[in-house]
């Protein structure tokens, strides 16, 4: 149990042993102000206002059955009822002794099926920077809700289908017959795209030809779909590159494209009409929706079927929406997809609870993202004004981060040193994104990012390095072997107690972060855990002559806590630590 949770749970035994409505919540949360103890309890006023009574007295009577016995040494009213509770730090060091940052921390939630939908690349095209937000900040949360126990199904739902890949099968039948192998001609993909895309426009043959590959793709022929699976495994090969490369957890077993749906779009319109929803609309099968009228009281139209039979975005995503309902029974479905998609995102979830296909039980999600932007103030872009290739960018801020490492330990061989820059690199350009509130757009600065002042990733990685060389350095100098750490933790200056209590609040953070999606909370606890541990090292010497072995030790346990906070934390945000940097 979570320190939040526990004295939440404390609280609320003493209100209803006081009589208090069990309505009326405990709304305990961290002092913003030590002069105002450890943790506030600021439920008496609510609970007055309901019961019309005098908060202060309120207050009173919950103090009086409040059972903190070993756990806080104080506990007073301030103000018009606030409850401040003083964690007694002797128990505040055995609770950080117990602290095991480790995956599956809270088995309980192991029940719940929770589906995120993220990164979907479109497999006619190489990935690019519109793809990283998606692909890490999904990822952050995945690895999140596992830590807390949770079943994740992870959902790539990659562009495989529909009229483009005829002119793409097209091309790469072309360059097969000319004696190309398929995956050379497809080792550039924006190329090979682009290639296609002026045979199509100035090849009347060619363009009939790739029509006729879209009839046979869709109606199933043989040698077509072969081909389809070639030019589709190849660049899935190219996603996973960048995925390993950027270390997100996505793999080909994720992988669900628009293809696998294929065979329910008929079934599902006809669903649809029989229920009276989808009603023709100039040769359209069309959902109107007055849940979303405009402002002349117009419903929304979400158009299933184009009079010319084809199939569009929503029907699709409504045949994965049922999939992953009835298939992959998941109470709760998370969507990581730019706001742009805001309104497609809203007919699609109100489409899916009106036709039945999902109850009330099931969390529909759609976690918007702003967009990352140059120095210009204009999406991101290259220099010419075109798209930039993701792996692009990766490569780009290794070697940034090379020639600063380098700078930084000219002594080191040439393997380690791509190693730590390739972690370095990696980690800031995550970071950078991480950090930054979701929905908020962000301007994109290699210096910021990586620098190795203030909230970055380096930043962090750094904290953690000069902690283990710290434990190192103990272990040389003064014999101090790790199994004598973690036994005991002695509270006793500020600088101490600061940096006990932000560790023990690292499972809150991550509940929040798995509650809300919000990966950039822990990136601010990380930056904030990071920063007291500075202070504490500064104020409280660790192997300097002259400190007792009892603080020694003591001090070396909650250094090894926080180093060990720090790599779970950033291994959340699927950033790498390092030993040395």
């Amino acid at each position: 149990m979570s320190l939040r949770h526990l004295l939440s749970h404390r609280v609320s035994l003493a209100m209803q042993a006081a009589g208090i409505p069990a309505e009326c919540q405990p709304h305990v949360a961290p002092s913003k102000n030590a002069n105002f103890g450890d943790y506030q309890a600021n439920g008496a006023m609510g609970a007055a206002k309901a019961m019309k009574s005098n908060p202060r007295a309120i207050a009173q009577s919950i103090i009086e059955h409040l059972d903190l016995e070993g756990i806080a040494h104080k506990i007073e009213i301030a103000g018009p009822g606030f409850i401040n509770i003083h964690l007694e730090p002797q128990w505040l060091g055995a609770q950080t002794v117990a602290l095991t940052p480790s995956l599956g921390a809270i088995a309980a939630n192991s029940e719940k099926t929770i589906v995120v939908d993220y990164s979907a690349p479109n497999l006619a095209k190489e990935m690019h920077v519109g793809h990283l937000r998606s692909s890490i900040i999904g990822d952050a949360v995945v690895q999140t809700l596992e830590y807390l126990g949770y079943k994740v199904i992870r959902q790539n739902h990659v562009g495989d289908w529909g009229t483009q890949f005829g002119m793409l099968l097209a091309h790469l039948q072309s360059q097969m017959a000319k004696g190309e192998n398929p995956t050379l001609a497809l080792k550039d993909l924006e190329v090979f795209y682009q290639q296609a895309k002026v045979r199509f426009d100035q090849e009347p043959e060619f363009a009939n030809t790739a029509r006729e590959y879209v009839v046979k793709l869709q109606g199933g022929d043989a040698k077509i779909l072969e081909l389809w699976r070639q030019f589709r495994e190849i660049s899935l090969t190219h996603s996973q590159d960048i995925y390993q490369k950027l270390n997100v957890s996505l793999t080909a077993d994720d992988v669900r494209g628009e293809s696998a749906y294929n065979d329910d779009l008929a079934v599902l319109v006809k669903g649809l009409q029989e229920q009276k929803l989808a009603v023709t609309d100039n040769g359209a099968q069309v959902v109107f929706l007055p849940e979303l009228a405009n402002k002349d009281g117009e419903p929304s139209p979400v158009i299933i079927q184009k009079a010319d039979g084809g199939y569009l975005y929503a029907t699709t995503d409504l045949a994965a929406l049922r999939y992953r309902v009835n298939t992959l029974k998941a109470d709760r479905i998370l969507y990581f997809i730019d706001a742009r998609q805001s309104l497609h995102m809203q007919q699609v979830f109100i489409v899916a609870q009106k036709a039945g296909f999902v109850d009330e039980h099931i969390s529909l999600e759609h976690h918007s993202f702003g967009t990352m932007m140059g120095k210009d103030g204009k999406p991101f872009k290259t220099r010419t004004g075109g798209t930039v290739k993701l792996a692009s960018l990766l490569d780009e801020a290794c070697e940034r981060a090379l020639t600063t490492v380098k700078a930084k330990n000219p002594d080191l061989d040439a393997q380690t040193l791509q190693n730590i820059a390739n972690k370095v690199g990696i980690g800031a350009v995550k970071y950078a994104d991480l950090c930054k509130t979701r929905t908020n757009d962000y301007i994109f600065n290699w210096d910021s990012m990586l620098s190795f002042e203030g909230n970055t990733g380096p930043y962090l990685q750094y904290a953690y390095t000069r902690i283990r060389s710290i434990l190192r350095k103990a272990n040389i100098e003064k014999n101090i072997e790790a199994s004598q750490l973690n036994n005991t933790i002695h509270i006793k200056a500020d600088q101490e107690k600061a940096l006990a209590l932000k560790l023990l609040q690292f499972n809150d953070c991550v509940e929040q972060v798995a509650a809300e999606a919000l990966p950039h909370l822990l990136c601010t606890y990380l930056y904030d855990l990071a920063s007291l541990f500075m202070t504490f090292y500064e104020a409280c010497p660790i192997l300097k002559d002259g400190v007792s072995e009892e603080d020694k030790l003591s001090r070396l346990s909650l250094s090894l806590k926080v180093s060990e906070v720090l790599k779970a934390g950033l291994g959340l945000l699927g950033i790498d630590v390092m030993e040395q940097m």
